[in-house]
C-alpha cells in the first residue's frame, strides 16, 4: 500500500450505482477502440500520401521505400505517440490532483521548463546535437527541478499551493534563461526552434527504447496512487483523518509526474495542453474518483495526441504542422472556456 491507511478507511468516492459501472467499464472498452483507430490513423496517413494497398505492403515487407517509410518512421512515431501522450495526460491528472486545481498541467509545476533549460545548456556549451543525445539532459532537468519544487514547496511540509507557487516561479526564472541564451546563441537558436514546438517527427526506435523504462516506472506509480490521491483531493484534514500518509502521497506523486512528463518531454519536446484539456475532459463523466480518471486519461491523451499529428499531416501537405503547434490551437480555446466555466461556478 502507498498509504498507512486501512482497506476500509481509504478515502475513495462513494460507490458508483452498478449501471454507472458498467457505462465506466464499457467506456473503457470504447476508449481503446477509439485509441486503436487513431493509431492506425496514424500509421495510414502520413504527409506523404500513399495508398493503402502500399502501407500494408510496407508493414509486411522487410526492405524497399515504402517498408522505410511506414515501419521506419509511420510506425515508431505513432508507438512514441501513445507513450507520450499517456505520459502527458497521467502526469496532468496526478498533478491536478496534488495541486486540486483542476486547471493544473504538467507546466505548472516547472517540469517542462526545466528540460528545456537543460537541452539548450547541452546545445550551446556541450556541443551536443543529437536527439539521443540530450534526451537525457532534458530529463535530467525535469528531474532536478521536480525536486527544487519539492524542496521549495515546503518539503515534508508541502502544500498544493507551495508546490503551484515554487513551480510558477522556478518556470519563469528557467525561460528567462532558455530566451537570453537562445538569443545570444544563433546556432542555439537554429537547432532548439524545431525541438521546442514539440514533434513527434524526429522518434525512431532508440528514443522510444531509451524513455520507454521510465514511462512504465511513472505510470506503474501514478496507477497506484489513485486511492491516496482520492485522500489528498478531499483537504490535509480529512485525509488525515482518514489516515493518509499526505507527505509520502504528494512526494510519489511529485515523483511519478515528473518521471512522466520529463521523458515525454525530452524524447518529443515541450507539447502543451494535453495533460490540462484530456483528465479535464474525463472528469466530466467519471466523476471526481481518480480510479477511473487516471485509466482514462492514460487511454484518451494519445487518442487527443496523435489526433492532433494526423491533423498537422493533412493540414500542411507535402510538408506537416508540428504537433505541438496544433495541440496548442486547440488547447487555447479549449483552455479559455474551462476558466470561464469554473468563474461562473464560483459565482
Amino acid at each position: 500500500m502507498l498509504v498507512d491507511s486501512p482497506p476500509e478507511q481509504c478515502a475513495e468516492t462513494a460507490p458508483a450505482p452498478p449501471s454507472r459501472r458498467v457505462v465506466r467499464v464499457l467506456g473503457l472498452f470504447v476508449s481503446v477502440a477509439l485509441l486503436l483507430l487513431v493509431a492506425l490513423a496514424s500509421i495510414a496517413i502520413g504527409a506523404k500520401s500513399l495508398p493503402l494497398g502500399d502501407v500494408w505492403h510496407g508493414l509486411f515487407h522487410d526492405s524497399g521505400t515504402y517498408a522505410d517509410i511506414v515501419v521506419g518512421d509511420r510506425i515508431s512515431r505513432t508507438v512514441l505517440g501513445l507513450l507520450a501522450g499517456a505520459a502527458l495526460g497521467l502526469s496532468g491528472a496526478v498533478l491536478q490532483a496534488l495541486t486540486r486545481n483542476p486547471l493544473a498541467d504538467p507546466g505548472l509545476l516547472g517540469i517542462n521548463a526545466g528540460a528545456s533549460a537543460a537541452v539548450v545548456t547541452a546545445i550551446t556549451y556541450f556541443g551536443v546535437t543529437s536527439l539521443s543525445g540530450y534526451v537525457w539532459f532534458a530529463f535530467a532537468g525535469a528531474a532536478v527541478v521536480g525536486a527544487l519544487v519539492w524542496f521549495l514547496g515546503g518539503s515534508r511540509g508541502a502544500t498544493p499551493v507551495r508546490l503551484a507557487l515554487a513551480g510558477t516561479a522556478i518556470s519563469a526564472a528557467l525561460y528567462g534563461y532558455l530566451q537570453a541564451v537562445m538569443i545570444m546563441d544563433d546556432a542555439a537558436l537554429s537547432k532548439m526552434r524545431f525541438w521546442t514546438v514539440g514533434s513527434l517527427s524526429s522518434a525512431t526506435g532508440s528514443t522510444i527504447t531509451q524513455v520507454a523504462p521510465f514511462l512504465a516506472v511513472g505510470t506503474v506509480v501514478s496507477l497506484l496512487l489513485a486511492r491516496p490521491l482520492n485522500a489528498v483531493a478531499m483537504g490535509d484534514d480529512t485525509a488525515r483523518a482518514l489516515g493518509a500518509n499526505l507527505n509520502r502521497t504528494r512526494a510519489l506523486a511529485m515523483l511519478s509526474a515528473t518521471i512522466l512528463c520529463g521523458a515525454a518531454t525530452a524524447a518529443c519536446g515541450p507539447i502543451v495542453f494535453v495533460g490540462l484539456m484530456v483528465p479535464h475532459v474525463v472528469r466530466s463523466f467519471t466523476g471526481p474518483d481518480l480510479r477511473w480518471i487516471l485509466p482514462y486519461a492514460t487511454i484518451l491523451s494519445p487518442v487527443l495526441l496523435l489526433g492532433a499529428d494526423v491533423l498537422g499531416r493533412l493540414i500542411a501537405r507535402p510538408a506537416e504542422l508540428q504537433v505541438g503547434i496544433v495541440t496548442a490551437v486547440i488547447g487555447g480555446p479549449v483552455f479559455i472556456f474551462l476558466v470561464r466555466r469554473r468563474r461562473t461556478a464560483q459565482l
